[in-house]
């Protein structure tokens, strides 16, 4: 029997606390609003705009990639304290000791799987390893037909749900659980990616890779520096390309 696929995001047990009755007489026309967070300055569409020129000039030439990174707003999924870096390519904290991606790393790896044999008319399901605070699975799903994104820590899963929420992606489904088991219940996938590097691939990452498919993972190789690995899966088999070096959190097993 066909396992029935999640929704967006994957539910859990929830326990929120239910909200305190209103006082006698109040009226809700009176009540005062809050304002909108305003991000100083950051919701306009020129920030990202520039950012997205600096990974055009810097190499990322996918239109699709390009566009994607500038209708998502970066400073939406970090700390308050630092959104005024948000649109810096660099990596930030977003605790629990991970981190959000370098936008060009993003980009990178994007453009990677748009490069894939099935990728021809654009990506079709594709698994993330690592949801993080959310911001690659919200750029992968304007790219890609379907999105399943997997998180191992739960404070960072519930923390994806509640950042991507706003966002309406019904074609991104988050789910609990480790990583390197990938996620049977959606595979084949036609591009599997990594926020996470390891000694090797997971077992179970080749074999949920659809043929003609690609992934693309950070992965410790001589001297335990980490580089990006493309792995093509042909009919023939798999091939496997080392590129550039990159510097990702670990990947680990379980969950927490």
């Amino acid at each position: 029997m066909q396992s029935r696929r999640p929704g967006f995001p994957a539910r859990l047990p929830s326990s929120a606390p239910v909200a305190a009755p209103r006082p006698a007489g109040q009226s809700l026309a009176l009540r005062p609003q809050a304002p909108a967070p305003q991000g100083v300055g950051l919701d306009s569409a020129a920030v990202r705009a520039r950012m997205v020129q600096r990974l055009a000039a810097g190499g990322i030439t996918a239109p699709a990639v390009l566009q994607a990174l500038r209708d998502v707003e970066r400073h939406r999924f970090v700390d308050s304290a630092l959104v005024n870096q948000a649109y810096e390519d660099t990596s930030l904290p977003i605790g629990l000791g991970q981190t959000i991606s370098k936008p060009s790393v993003v980009a990178r790896m994007l453009q990677l799987l748009l490069g894939a044999p099935c990728a021809t008319a654009g990506l079709g399901r594709v698994l993330e390893i690592g949801t993080g605070c959310g911001y690659q699975a919200a750029v992968l799903g304007r790219v890609a037909r379907e999105v399943y994104s997997i998180e191992r820590l739960r404070g960072l899963h519930e923390r994806a749900r509640a950042n991507l929420r706003p966002l309406r992606l019904a074609n991104v489904h988050l789910i609990f659980g480790d990583g390197m088991a990938g996620y049977g219940p959606g595979a084949p996938y036609a591009a599997i990616i990594a926020a996470a590097g390891g000694e090797a691939v997971p077992g179970a990452w080749y074999d949920q890779l659809a043929v003609g498919g690609r992934l693309v993972a950070p992965m410790a190789h001589g001297g335990g520096q980490q580089a990006l690995l493309v792995v093509d899966k042909t009919p023939q088999g798999f091939k496997e390309s080392v590129l550039e070096a990159v510097h990702f959190v670990p990947l680990k097993s379980g969950v927490a």
